[in-house]
Order: structure tokens, then C-alpha cells, then sequence
């Protein structure tokens, strides 16, 4: 963590999330660690984050027994990032409470404006995609990154905030801090699991999530046929990333 003076202005955390299973692309543990374009999928993530100058700080989120793995990665594929480690929940929702109870005191602080959440399993978002949501986030509340509907099941869609088309949301996901820990600690309380980041924030605050336009290669690797997209995408990128 960086040290920061009373007047250095709020900063914003990224929040990777790696805490999922890898049943559907075929893996036998979690998807995050299989090797993509030649390192672990998550790897991507993080050093696309290291290049993002707003954040200031990284935060990975481990499946509960999956920390010395997380370690051991971290240590090998970015031995200079300050990446701190969170144990994550037993559902998404879970694993993005227990980062913002690990930020809550700097978010109260106000020390953290902006928190960013993303799944690993989305390797190919750019540089470009955090620092656009991340500048949406201070203006309006919240922003999420969308593709208008062309041909997905309905399970993958959502009715952006202020909008009638229906389309198929992405990560990197925005908000501001306090408000986004108020919307968590109320989701406790009313025992509420939300699907996303965003349908906690639109449960429990009046903050205006705004969309704004994805990048059709920010694909998710849910399915095996996946890999190859992502690592052909990725090799047209790398050059630039790494």
C-alpha cells in the first residue's frame, strides 16, 4: 500500500476476482490459473491493471484454500506489483464483500473513492476499459461496460440504468467506494446475493449506474472453445502488455 498524506487526493483499488471454479471450460480447479497465451489467465488482469496510473491499489481475491497458489503466482508473474490477497467467499457476491471489508476502513477514511471490480476470467480488457469506467464512476456513481443485444440468451442480459435496450453487461464495473460498501453491508442485512456488482448497488442506493461501450474482445472464458479466442486476441495484444 502507498503511503499517503492527509492531503493526497482519494485514490481508486482494483479488484480482481479468483475465486470461482472451472467446471464449464473444463478445467478440474479453478480457471483463473490455467495457462493462457503462456502464463495464468489472472496474470492478465493484474498486469493490465499495473498499467492503469488512477489505481492505486491491486486486491486479489483467492478460493478459500488457494492462497499459497495465489502467492506463489503473484510472486512469479508480477514480483514487483503490490498486490494484496483477500480470501474469497462462496459466491461472487461473497467474494466482493469480503474485498470491500478489507477497503472499508479506507473507504470510511475516504481515503479510496473508487473501487473496480473484475473478473479474471475476462484477460483481454485493455488499459483503456478501466481508466473509461473508472472516469465514468467519479462523474456519475457507477459504470458498467455494455454491448448492445445481438443474439444472446436472455440469461446474459440486463436493462442498463436509464435505458431501454436490452444488453449483455461486462467488467470492469466502477462505483464509488462508499457507497458501494453502504449498498454491501445493506445486502447483509437483507440477506440479499446479487448476480453482479451493479444489481447491489441499483438494491440498496440511488446511485446512477451508468453504461458505456464494450469492447466485443473483452470475451469471457467460460467455455472451452474460449481459450483459443482469448489466446489468439491475446496474442495480438501481447506486445503491447507485457
Amino acid at each position: 500500500m502507498t503511503a499517503r498524506g492527509p492531503e493526497t487526493p482519494p485514490s481508486a483499488v482494483a479488484v480482481v476476482l479468483a475465486a470461482g471454479l472451472g467446471t464449464r471450460v473444463g478445467a478440474d480447479g479453478n480457471k483463473a490459473y490455467l495457462p493462457l497465451a503462456g502464463r495464468p489467465m489472472v496474470a492478465w488482469s493484474l498486469e493490465t491493471v499495473t498499467n492503469v496510473p488512477e489505481v492505486d491499489r491491486i486486491v486479489l481475491v483467492y478460493r478459500k484454500g488457494e492462497l499459497e497458489l495465489a502467492r506463489d503466482m503473484v510472486a512469479r508473474e508480477l514480483p514487483t506489483a503490490g498486490v494484496e490477497l483477500v480470501e474469497g467467499g462462496d459466491s461472487r457476491h461473497g467474494s466482493e464483500l469480503n474485498a470491500l471489508r478489507h477497503l472499508a476502513p479506507d473507504i470510511e477514511t475516504g481515503r479510496i473513492d473508487v473501487v473496480l471490480i473484475h473478473d479474471a476470467a475476462r484477460p483481454v480488457a485493455g488499459a483503456e476499459m478501466f481508466t473509461r469506467a473508472l472516469a465514468v464512476a467519479r462523474e456519475s456513481g457507477g459504470a458498467i461496460p455494455a454491448l448492445p443485444l445481438r443474439d444472446v440468451v436472455a440469461t446474459d442480459l440486463q436493462r442498463p440504468a436509464g435505458g431501454s435496450a436490452l444488453v449483455r453487461v461486462q467488467t470492469p464495473q466502477a462505483f464509488r467506494a462508499a457507497p458501494l460498501l453502504a449498498a454491501y453491508r445493506s445486502s447483509e442485512r437483507h440477506r440479499f446475493e446479487g448476480t453482479d456488482t451493479s444489481s447491489c448497488i441499483e438494491a440498496f442506493t440511488d446511485v446512477a449506474v451508468q453504461t458505456f461501450p464494450g469492447d466485443v474482445r473483452n470475451i469471457k472464458v467460460t467455455y472451452a472453445r474460449d481459450i483459443a479466442t482469448a489466446e489468439h486476441l491475446l496474442a495480438a495484444v501481447s506486445g503491447d502488455r507485457r
